[in-house]
């Protein structure tokens, strides 16, 4: 007995599948959905943020501290609930904002329904359509050809990158593109049951997700922490009871402290948040967000790749003239001789569209054979009964014999035009042309206007020393002169990747060319590559279906809206509007994300560290911990949390360099080290001189107040007018706090000494931070002279 979903209806390619018929099998569920949704739900959001470990060790601590009725202890838990909520709130508006987008980018197909052809979301799609795919689709479900062929490119579920001609009967895997022509296929599994949609949910199963190389680092340190802090509080709970002598409420109280000082409870939350606003910030201008882990890659940019069209140039072609090589050929024949070729040619590429606006005649031809064009072999062919046609780039067609027309050639892509070869082909067209058997009959020249916009864009990279390679399947000679026009830095530097073959002579041509012509896919992805293996971040902006493997390749990925679907899907980022332009504020907010994490980071790791090893010295030396949970959280309000929220939106140009985790600590260091050391040498004072605890306590507080707000001002620089009336307001609210309510955060008045005492190592604040951070410098410049000189 046939199954419900074996039941099939094999429709015409021309007639397709009737209204009805489609509404029957949306009825059954035959309907091309994601297997599963790639976004978190509103519930998905919520969840994550409130069920996190360290939110239940807060609980956890929360609740001991009113068991033991310390409840002026209990500062920091609001600061929890309201940043995850905060968290929860910022998600759940940044997923709303790229939903909006993402219908604006949703992909379409083009099927043939009740004997007409509509285009439709490929979500609408349903088993058994009749779907058209031609240049630069995804196949959106598994199909079968049912007319026509095409070139397609299986390398994003195989990882074959060679192109695999389709006919009629043949089978079209989900997740494979279309290079070139056009067929007409019915689709088998769509949905949950397609091929692509078998590997998605195995690669989620296997939990595949890439994350930055900053996220990487902080789970990695919170991962740490966690694990840390139970045998830490443990141990500190039984040494405050057991060796110290502390009463229960004593000891709770100050573990409590410690732990809530280690838990980067903002950190995480910070980086969140501040990447969440960075996609909303960025969708407003238009760019769509795929992958979050790409704003961090957009801060280390340093090398950006680009085409010649649609980048450089308008994405639009325009024909110029015709170079006659064949002299006793009229000029009606060349025109009926191009009429013809171009009849039979898709108009799937700017170079077709162009041509077609020039060459048509309703008295064209049918082709016999067509061989539409490919990135990857240059040309494109027509055959018929008594001739056959070759259209495509000269010095591929040519070869050897190339220097016939060389002069010619050079005439105009030395200006920068865009030339073809059109000729005839005296044998059986293949994909192998020989070149003896090719006739040149003219040069077929076209124009590529520069984009308005590009030589203040290119202006900006190279004030920001990002370096422009630029990668173009046209003459590199032409590519040079266009890149020239449009103020590119190193333009007169170009090669012809027919030269290069091996890997080390890429990586050695990406370091002395600007300008790379005569560029198949596979050789934009060994570009990629050798750049990456220079020790480069690379972007890579593309539009087509030629770009997909060095967009996959690439660091960072960027597509236009307007080019292919398929380079759409696989990007990282897509500018909806396809303007260059959106470049350079899109790599600014990269690197004011990154830049703005990095720096308010440091100030959350000072609290940190100085948890962290203090409470080792407390467990060690068997000393009472000298901080409150309630002294905690005025430090952490003041020198920490509302400055840290302001800081992270503000702007920063600068390039990111270096590891994340290794910059962090590196700037937090001196600070972190200062409390230790400042606070080791108070308790060891207020012991032999007999300073009351409560006292010892507040001294601490103000003490860590003072580096904290050091430290802040450190990173406040280079000082504006906000950052300077930020830093001001914070240290009078922290004054404020500790003289108006002191009862709030556990301090109380200084007694003479202690007050004196005091003075004396605030003031030994700065003097102390500044001389860690000058050995901190030392060492790193003997660091690099010794790297330099072993040439490391």
């Amino acid at each position: 007995m046939v199954s419900e979903y074996e039941k099939r209806i094999y429709a015409d390619y021309k007639t397709g599948l009737s209204t009805e018929e489609v509404m029957e099998r949306k009825a059954r569920g035959l309907v091309n959905l994601e297997a599963q949704p790639p976004d978190k739900t509103i519930g998905e959001i919520i969840k994550s943020n409130i069920f996190t470990y360290f939110n239940l060790v807060f609980a956890i601590l929360a609740f001991l501290i009113f068991i033991v009725g310390s409840y002026k202890d209990l500062t920091f838990f609001p600061v929890v609930v309201i940043n995850t909520l905060i968290g929860i709130y910022q998600e759940i508006r940044s997923k709303k904002k790229l939903e909006k987008l993402k219908i604006l980018s949703e992909p379409k197909a083009k099927v043939v329904r009740d004997f007409k052809e509509y285009e439709v979301s490929v979500a609408n799609l349903v088993r058994d359509d009749i779907v058209v795919f031609s240049a630069g689709n995804q196949i959106c479900a598994d199909a079968t050809v049912i007319e026509g062929s095409a070139n397609l490119n299986e390398a994003l579920v195989t990882g074959e990158a060679d192109e695999i001609k389709k006919n009629v009967g043949d089978k079209l895997l989900s997740g494979s593109f279309v290079v070139s022509g056009k067929c007409y296929a019915r689709l088998d599994r769509v949905g949950k049951d397609s091929f692509v949609s078998r590997l998605t949910i195995e690669a989620k199963k296997k939990n595949n997700n890439q994350k930055s190389e900053m996220m990487k680092s902080l789970d990695n340190l919170v991962k740490w922490i966690g694990i840390l802090i139970i045998p830490i509080g443990l141990l500190m709970l039984v040494n405050q009871i057991v060796v110290v002598g502390s009463d229960y409420k004593t000891s709770i109280v100050s573990t409590v402290g410690a732990l809530v000082g280690m838990i980067p409870e903002g950190l995480y939350l910070l980086t969140t948040v501040a990447l969440v606003v960075s996609v909303m910030r960025l969708a407003k201008k238009k760019t769509l967000v795929h992958e979050m882990s790409c704003i961090e890659s957009l801060a280390r940019v340093n090398v950006l790749c680009v085409d010649k069209t649609g980048t450089i140039t308008e994405d639009k072609m325009d024909f110029y003239e015709i170079k006659k090589l064949d002299f006793e050929l009229d000029d009606q024949k060349l025109e009926s001789m191009l009429c013809d070729f171009v009849y039979n040619m898709d108009n799937d590429n700017a170079t077709m569209i162009a041509l077609k606006e020039r060459f048509y005649s309703s008295d064209a031809k049918k082709a016999d054979k067509v061989m539409p064009f490919s990135s990857a072999s240059k040309f494109s062919a027509v055959s018929f009964l008594d001739t056959s046609y070759v259209l495509g780039a000269p010095d591929v067609l040519l070869k050897d014999n190339y220097t016939l027309v060389k002069e010619d050639v050079e005439c105009y892509t030395d200006k920068g035009y865009r030339v073809l070869l059109f000729g005839e082909y005296v044998d059986e067209l293949s994909n192998d042309l020989s070149n003896d058997k090719i006739v040149p009959v003219a040069l077929v020249v076209l124009s590529n206007k520069i984009r308005e916009n590009a030589p203040e864009t290119f202006k900006y990279f190279k004030a920001q020393k990002v370096k422009i390679k630029v990668i173009s399947g046209d003459n590199p000679k032409t590519v040079s002169e266009v890149a020239k026009n449009a103020g590119i830095d190193g333009a007169e530097y170009y090669i012809d990747t027919n030269e290069l073959e091996t890997d080390d002579e890429f990586r050695e041509a990406v370091k002395k060319y600007t300008v790379f012509g005569r560029v198949t896919p596979e050789k934009k992805r060994k570009i990629i590559i050798a750049l990456k293996e220079n020790k480069n971040t690379v972007a890579m902006t593309g539009d087509g279906v030629n770009d997909v493997l060095a967009l996959k390749e690439a660091d960072c990925s960027i597509a236009m809206a307007s080019g292919s679907d398929i380079a759409c899907k696989v990007a990282q980022l897509v500018l909806l509007n396809s303007d260059f332009l959106d470049m350079p504020y899109v790599v600014k907010e990269g690197r004011r994300v990154i830049n703005n994490i990095e720096r308010t980071a440091a100030l959350f790791l000072v609290k940190n560290i100085f948890s962290f090893f203090f409470a080792l010295i407390t467990i060690i030396f068997s000393v009472n911990y000298p901080v409150m949970p309630s002294q905690l959280t005025l430090v952490s309000t003041t020198t920490i949390g509302i400055p840290a929220f302001f800081l992270a939106l503000m702007p920063n140009n600068s390039l990111v360099k270096g590891k994340f985790i290794r910059n962090v600590i590196y700037k937090a260091f001196p600070a972190g080290f200062t409390n230790i050391f400042l606070v080791s040498y108070l308790t060891m004072m207020s012991y032999y001189v007999g300073i009351e605890f409560n006292q010892f306590s507040t001294m601490v507080t103000i003490i860590l107040g003072v580096v904290g707000l050091i430290m802040l001002y450190r990173v406040c620089k280079p000082f504006n007018r906000f950052r300077m009336i930020l830093w001001f307001f914070m240290a009078f609210i922290f004054a404020l706090a500790a003289i108006a309510v002191p009862q709030m955060f556990s301090l109380v008045k200084l007694e003479t000494l202690p007050l004196m005492l005091l003075v004396l190592f605030a003031a030994l604040v700065q003097p102390f931070m500044y001389l860690v951070i000058n050995i901190l410098e030392f060492f790193e410049n003997r660091i690099k002279m010794y790297k330099l000189k072993k040439g490391i």
